[in-house]
C-alpha cells in the first residue's frame, strides 16, 4: 500500500515535469504549477467531506454542494460588515476576518448537515439509488432556500487587501492567495490523517466500517459517530465554499451545482473513500486545469474527463481504492 501511495504521489510530479518542455517558459511554468496545486488544495478541502462520508459511511450524498453554496454564502455575509479588516493592509487583520468567516461558514454547514442527514440520509442508508436522487432533490431545496436568503444574483465577494496581487519569484508570480490556500488544503489533509489513524475516535470509526455490531457490542454508538462523521463532512465542505468563493471572488446560489462534477471526477480518480486518494486526484486535477488551460484553452474544458478515463483504463478503481471497495 505503502509503495502505491508513493507511486502515486509520483504521478503528480510526472505530471508537472512533463508540462515544462511544453509551456516552454520555466517562470511560467512555476506559475502554473503554483496556482495548479493551489486549485488542487482548494478543491481537495471541498471534496475531503464527500470522501469521508463514502468512505465511511458508504453514503452518495450528491447533495454535498448545497454545503459548499452555504458556507460560501455565509463567509460572504460575515465579511460584509468587517470592511476595515478586509480592507487594512495588515495581513494579522485580513487573516482575522477570513478565520471568523471560516468558523462560522463551518458551523452553519455542520448545523444544516445535522438536519441534512436527519431528514434526508437517514431514511436511505444502504440504498444507493435513492441516496442520489434524494440528496439531489436536497441540494435543489437548498440552492431555493439560498435564492430566498440572499437573493438569485451573483455577489461580489472581493479577496482582503494584503492577500491580492503576487509575489515575485525571479520572473515568475505567485498569487498571494493561492499560497493561503494551499497552507489551508495541506493543515486539513493533515489533519484528516491524524484523526482517522492516530485517535481514539478514528479507530472506531474505522473499525465500526468493517464490523458494526462488534463494535457496538462493546458498548459503543456507531450511529452517533457516523452522524458525527456526517456532520465533520458538511463542516469541510462549508470550508471548502468559502476557500473557493474567494478563489472566484463572487458567490452564486447554484456554485455548489457547478462543483460537483469536479468535485466527483476528483474522489472516482483517487479511487471512492480514500482521503490520500482524494488528496492525490485534487492535485493531478488543479495541475490539468492549468497546463491545458494555458495550452489549448478549448481542451480545458474537458482536460480532467479525459484524465479521469486514462486512470480508468489503466486503473478501473482509481489510484488508492479505500479498502474493501
Amino acid at each position: 500500500m505503502r509503495s502505491r501511495t508513493s507511486f502515486a504521489y509520483a504521478l503528480v510530479v510526472l505530471l508537472a515535469l512533463a508540462a515544462l518542455p511544453l509551456v516552454g517558459s520555466v517562470p511560467t511554468w512555476v506559475t502554473l504549477t503554483v496556482a495548479g496545486l493551489a486549485m488542487g488544495m482548494i478543491v481537495f478541502i471541498i471534496a475531503s467531506g464527500l470522501t469521508l462520508v463514502f468512505g465511511l459511511m458508504d453514503v452518495l450524498n450528491f447533495g454535498h454542494g448545497v454545503f459548499i453554496a452555504f458556507g460560501a454564502f455565509v463567509a460572504m455575509s460575515v465579511l460584509a460588515p468587517l470592511g476595515a479588516w478586509t480592507e487594512s493592509s495588515s495581513l494579522a487583520a485580513n487573516l482575522g476576518a477570513i478565520g471568523l468567516a471560516m468558523l462560522a461558514a463551518m458551523a452553519v454547514a455542520a448545523a444544516l448537515g445535522v438536519v441534512f442527514e436527519r431528514l434526508i440520509v437517514r431514511p436511505v442508508y444502504g440504498n444507493h439509488l435513492k441516496q442520489i436522487l434524494i440528496t439531489m432533490g436536497g441540494m435543489i431545496i437548498g440552492e431555493e432556500l439560498i435564492k430566498v436568503i440572499w437573493g438569485p444574483q451573483q455577489i461580489p465577494l472581493p479577496l482582503p487587501a494584503a492577500l491580492r496581487g503576487a509575489y515575485l519569484v525571479g520572473d515568475a508570480a505567485i498569487e498571494k492567495y493561492r499560497l493561503l490556500a494551499v497552507v489551508v488544503g495541506l493543515a486539513v489533509f493533515l489533519a484528516l490523517l491524524f484523526v482517522l489513524g492516530r485517535t481514539k475516535i478514528g479507530l472506531l470509526i474505522r473499525a465500526g466500517v468493517q464490523d458494526r455490531e462488534m463494535v457496538e457490542s462493546l458498548g459503543y454508538r456507531i450511529r452517533r459517530l457516523f452522524v458525527g462523521v456526517f456532520v465533520v463532512g458538511s463542516a469541510l465542505a462549508g470550508l471548502g465554499g468559502v476557500m473557493w468563493g474567494l478563489y472566484q471572488q463572487s458567490v452564486v446560489p447554484q456554485m455548489g451545482a457547478q462543483v460537483n462534477i469536479l468535485i466527483f471526477i476528483v474522489i472516482i480518480i483517487g479511487g471512492l473513500g480514500s482521503t490520500t486518494g482524494c488528496f492525490v486526484g485534487a492535485l493531478l486535477v488543479g495541475l490539468m486545469m492549468n497546463y491545458t488551460g494555458f495550452l489549448a484553452p478549448k481542451v480545458a474544458l474537458f482536460s480532467n474527463i479525459l484524465l479521469m478515463m486514462a486512470i480508468l483504463l489503466w486503473r478501473p478503481q482509481g489510484l488508492l481504492p479505500a479498502t474493501g471497495r
